[in-house]
């Protein structure tokens, strides 16, 4: 390995632990808080830092989208994934919601045929089929009762693979900061008309730890941009996976959680069938490659994506190169 894959994929280590820490904390503050509550809180204490960061933009145009109907449809997903994945994480042990979020690979594969016209071969649709059967596994229909935290992992995991298409589709076309801003204001604008409803009192330490979700998010999507910079994007993806170690350390200290016989099962057929996607994306020339091409999570609402990140410096060195 290159230095400069070798320091991308530390700095993507790095990164996936702060993420990994930002869901310990939902988790935590999940236990007395609505997620929609707390999705509110961190946007609106994220708002002011990615307000900074677009600052930079200085693109003259207004932020109409080009494509109102998709950047509707992909602002719905973002929100629908970051509500899925905060209750998720709240009722579910880590370690087994991560097996579940860690499909998307898999379903990104699937939606790249008919929404982008991509051609899926007989290889990668061999490894969606076994990740699916991983997830089966950690879901285990009848060897456990199937809980509401469990459809939201599996629809935080389809919704934000559908939000991750739909920026391979139109993200040529609309600006950056129509893509970060309008997803993130939908998440204040909806969470602040059901938080009437489900309210509870914060003490300072809990909203404290609402805006380590907030600040956890910005610092961790930095520093994979810089992971992204340094390194191939076949060596930074497949790092997401070290989350499921995060989990089980997390897990265990904090939570008093242990994996089970299914749950590691089925995670490793996930992660080995997504790690085999990135393999044969990566393998050869072709450009059919949505899943490396995917440099976001997805299901950090308080945030942004990075996909976006990596286009607004783009269009700022194209700018300046004029």
């Amino acid at each position: 390995m290159s230095p400069m894959n070798a320091k991308g994929a530390l700095l993507a280590l790095l990164a996936f632990a702060i993420y990994a820490t930002h869901d310990a904390v939902i988790k935590f503050l999940g236990a007395s808080y609505s997620p929609f509550q707390i999705i509110f809180f961190s946007s609106l204490l994220a708002f002011p830092m990615v307000t900074f960061l677009l600052m930079r933009d200085a693109t003259q145009a207004n932020l109409r989208p080009v494509h109102p109907w998709w950047t509707g449809l992909r602002t719905i997903c973002g929100v629908i994934t970051g509500v899925c994945a905060f209750y998720a994480f709240s009722v579910l042990p880590l370690a087994e919601t991560y097996a579940l979020l860690f499909a998307q690979p898999l379903i990104i594969t699937v939606l790249s045929i008919p929404v982008l016209g991509e051609k899926v071969g007989a290889h990668r649709w061999g490894a969606v089929v076994v990740g699916l059967i991983g997830v089966v596994i950690v879901l285990r229909p009848g060897g456990q009762a199937l809980e509401l935290g469990h459809i939201a992992g599996v629809a935080a995991a389809a919704f934000g693979a559908l939000g991750a298409i739909i920026i391979r589709k139109i993200g040529g076309e609309e600006r950056a900061v129509v893509l970060m801003l309008y997803p993130l204001a939908a998440n204040f604008l909806l969470m602040i008309a059901v938080l009437p409803f489900v309210y509870e009192p914060m003490p300072l330490l809990d909203l404290g730890g609402v805006g380590v979700i907030a600040l956890f998010s910005l610092t961790a999507g930095l520093i994979l941009i810089m992971a992204y910079k340094n390194a191939e994007a076949a060596i930074v993806a497949p790092m997401q996976y070290s989350q499921i170690i995060w989990a089980t350390v997390f897990g265990f200290l904090f939570f008093g959680e242990s994996l089970d016989g299914p749950t590691v099962l089925g995670a490793a057929v996930i992660i080995a069938s997504g790690m085999y996607i990135v393999f044969r994306e990566s393998a050869g020339p072709s450009t059919n490659t949505p899943v490396l091409r995917t440099k976001s999570r997805g299901y950090s609402p308080s945030g942004f994506r990075i996909g976006a990140i990596v286009r607004l410096r783009r269009e700022k060195e194209r700018r300046e190169a004029q």
